[in-house]
């Protein structure tokens, strides 16, 4: 049984930070130096008690009411999230409940960050060619901001809080999920971190600030990234990955009409694009206004492609998630 992604919709939260107000705080990170270098001008904030549920419950909301979903068609729901709610109960329950859908349904949570969004197509489509579900909600909400301090501002700048809403189903689509490749290192598992609030590292309040050779200013229970390793990580492995996935869906570069990444900053993929050589009309960028939003950043550029109508005239569009974990994943989805 095929697997289609019928509709996409994403929520950004009402706060704004723009470079502007970046500029502010840090007279030093100067406005057309931070759009140069990471292709972003502003970022949308969670609010103070606004939290990775609400904004998936939002994300939902919108898809529902944009695409005239009928809830109670929902048979499976799955969260991703590395910011949830509590450790327990599951975010997933609790949205559940908020959204108003069947207590028949599945629902779960999963811990992945920037290929979260891959990782969940494949999910998905493993449910309905397994016949346990006919539609399935694929939510990805993170909260990033609540993990950086107010004085890393290289954190700062990079990323956004968001949440998208996505429906993968049974039923014809705009697009159809075929081939996935995946992979995992997890000694790179440090440079992409906060270490503080599980249970090997139970949160502090006896942590001391520690400021980098930059200025930023972070601790332990801070988002900590390895920018220099994070950027070795992808230059290395994302070509690899692209290759993968061309061979396992036995196309050439040639043969994909838009590559879609997951939307880090501009620089790196601008640096991934030439060293992949694909042609720039053929490689999509939407995050100049929102940032870097996690698991977020896959869909909400589709959704974008979608509404500027790069993806009507396409007939094979190649995804690719990477980062913290490591981890990463790519799939070829075919405009039918």
């Amino acid at each position: 049984m095929k697997a289609n992604i019928k509709a996409i919709s994403y929520y950004l939260p009402e706060s704004v930070l723009t470079n502007d107000l970046i500029n502010q705080e840090f007279p030093e990170w100067g406005i057309e130096k931070i759009s140069a270098k990471t292709g972003i001008n502003a970022r949308h904030i969670s609010a103070k008690d606004e939290f990775s549920s609400d904004m998936g419950v939002k994300a939902a909301e919108k898809l529902f009411a944009e695409h005239n979903i009928d809830r109670s068609e929902i048979d499976f729901l799955l969260f991703c999230t590395q910011s949830p709610d509590y450790f327990l109960p599951t975010t997933a329950c609790i949205i559940q409940e908020k959204l108003g859908l069947e207590t028949t349904i599945g629902a779960l949570d999963f811990n992945l960050g920037c290929s979260g969004f891959v990782y969940g197509l494949s999910l998905a489509k493993g449910l309905i060619a397994g016949e346990m579900a006919k539609n399935v909600l694929l939510i990805t909400s993170e909260t990033y901001s609540k993990f950086i301090h107010p004085k890393d501002k290289s954190n700062k700048t990079i990323f956004g809080d968001a949440a998208a809403a996505t429906l993968i189903s049974s039923e014809k689509g705009f697009c159809t999920l075929s081939n996935f490749v995946f992979g995992t290192d997890g000694k790179g598992a440090e440079n992409l971190i906060v270490k503080q609030g599980g249970m090997r590292f139970p949160v502090s309040d006896k942590n001391e600030d520690i400021v980098d050779e930059f200025g930023n200013v972070r601790n332990d229970k801070n988002l900590f990234m390895n920018g220099t390793e994070i950027f070795n990580f992808t230059g290395e492995f994302v070509p690899q990955l692209t290759e993968a996935i061309l061979e396992k869906s036995n196309l050439m570069k040639e043969d994909i009409d838009l590559f879609v990444f997951h939307q880090a900053n501009k620089y790196m993929l601008n640096h991934l694009r030439k060293k992949i050589k694909i042609p720039e009309e053929k490689f999509f960028i939407a995050m100049e206004e929102c940032g870097n939003t996690v698991s977020s950043t896959i869909p909400i550029a589709l959704y974008e492609a979608q509404k500027q109508g790069k993806v009507a005239h396409c007939r094979n569009l190649i995804l690719a998630g990477f980062g913290v974990g490591y981890s990463w994943a790519a799939c070829n989805l075919i405009v039918d």
